[in-house]
């Protein structure tokens, strides 16, 4: 009887400590600690350094005018989902096909191309079957060893040949038959090369390759246009097993025409999804969760607005976090927006996709939690040990 009130003293007296304890700021209280007054990450993070992949504590910087000055001048390409294995294009990396200002090879025939010979004043020879078939069922088909046949001409060779070139071998091989032979050597149908489009446009499909170029921009173009779920950013260009990326809002934006590379037979464009392009904004705001961003352009500022900004009852306005942990070195941003002035500097500072905004609490609302959490427990304690118990002559046990 006599120990279940010790034990009642002894919880009181826990209590008591505990909330002396929160009062002097103890870390040992549940939810009292404070992410302010850091210079560095409170765990360890997986930091690049050199080769190798280990953790590390990271340094918080603050959101400074100078900060923002470093970041625009550092600005690069985003790395999209920071995977090493996915290059950016480049005229480096693609080859002469790199960029809309290069000569347009000429179109190279191969199996399935139809094309149209014409021999001037010998009709017999241009449409033996008549002329009231098209051009198309006129035509000759390169069977798929790549060669044509051809009266008089026999057999040839024509697959990775130019027109004029199987212009000049017909020509060679008719003169011994026909005097002063002309004729010329027309595309029907391309049906040899095609580049396939995938993703977020509207009609994705095989697109055939012909003998007008066709770049990214034109390939994406032929399929109807990006849908509004596509990322501008992040176009996958997959050639001969390897991946690069292509920026487009990079072409827009800054004129990066390098990355609008010429399409080659068998390349693969996968327009991507928006869904990774998100922001996480967290901690004391009014609407907690995640944002969509909008072509990649969302800064702090408008993170903020966007979540009905930071909670006036309950918020520190002296602790709010960027944190950004998809990058080869993980960074941490801290702003002090005290003064209205500061959403000048969140105005600024560009978020990247998958940033965590974090908004600490007020130190007055982690006390007011911890209680609320403990006065249940004390009540109920309380309560027990004043208890009658008629059994034992309204005493307690």
């Amino acid at each position: 009887m006599n120990a279940f009130s010790a034990v009642c003293g002894d919880a009181r007296r826990i209590l008591a400590c505990l909330a002396a304890s929160a009062l002097a700021g103890c870390s040992i209280v549940p939810g009292n600690q404070a992410y302010g007054e850091r210079e560095e990450s409170a765990v360890r993070l997986p930091v690049q350094q050199g080769d190798v992949l280990a953790p590390a504590n990271v340094r918080i910087k603050p959101i400074t005018a100078e900060l923002i000055i470093d970041l625009f001048k550092a600005a690069r390409p985003p790395r999209g989902d920071g995977t090493s294995s996915v290059a950016v294009a480049s005229k480096a990396n693609l080859g002469p096909t790199a960029g809309a200002s290069k000569p347009v090879p000429d179109y190279r025939l191969g199996p399935g191309d139809i094309i149209s010979i014409v021999v001037w004043d010998h009709p017999e020879l241009t449409i033996p079957a008549g002329s009231f078939r098209t051009a198309e069922q006129a035509g000759t088909v390169v069977a798929e060893d790549g060669t044509i046949f051809y009266p008089y001409a026999g057999v040839l060779k024509v697959q990775d040949k130019t027109t004029s070139e199987v212009r000049t071998m017909l020509s060679a091989k008719l003169t011994k038959y026909i005097e002063k032979v002309q004729l010329d050597v027309r595309m029907v149908a391309f049906r040899s090369k095609q580049v396939y489009v995938v993703g977020e446009v509207a009609k994705p499909g095989v697109q055939p390759v012909t003998d007008v170029p066709m770049t990214v921009l034109e390939a994406i173009n032929r399929a109807g246009g990006l849908t509004p779920e596509a990322d501008h950013s992040r176009v996958l260009l997959t050639r001969r097993g390897q991946t690069y990326l292509v920026d487009i809002q990079a072409m827009y934006d800054q004129g990066s025409t390098e990355q609008n590379a010429l399409l080659e037979h068998g390349d693969i464009l996968n327009v991507a999804d928006r869904s990774y392009n998100k922001v996480f904004v967290l901690g004391e705001v009014n609407k907690p969760g995640s944002l969509m961003m909008n072509k990649k352009r969302l800064t702090l500022a408008e993170a903020l607005g966007d979540v009905g900004y930071i909670s006036q009852a309950s918020a520190d306005p002296r602790w709010i976090y960027v944190m950004r942990g998809d990058t080869e070195t993980p960074e941490l941003f801290h702003l002090d927006s005290r003064l209205p002035d500061a959403m000048l500097l969140a105005d600024r500072f560009p978020l990247r996709p998958r940033d965590i905004v974090y908004v600490d609490a007020a130190a007055v609302v982690r006390w007011q939690r911890v209680i609320a959490n403990i006065l249940p427990t004390a009540t109920m304690l309380n309560q027990t040990s004043l208890t009658q118990y008629p059994l034992f002559g309204g005493r307690q046990p």
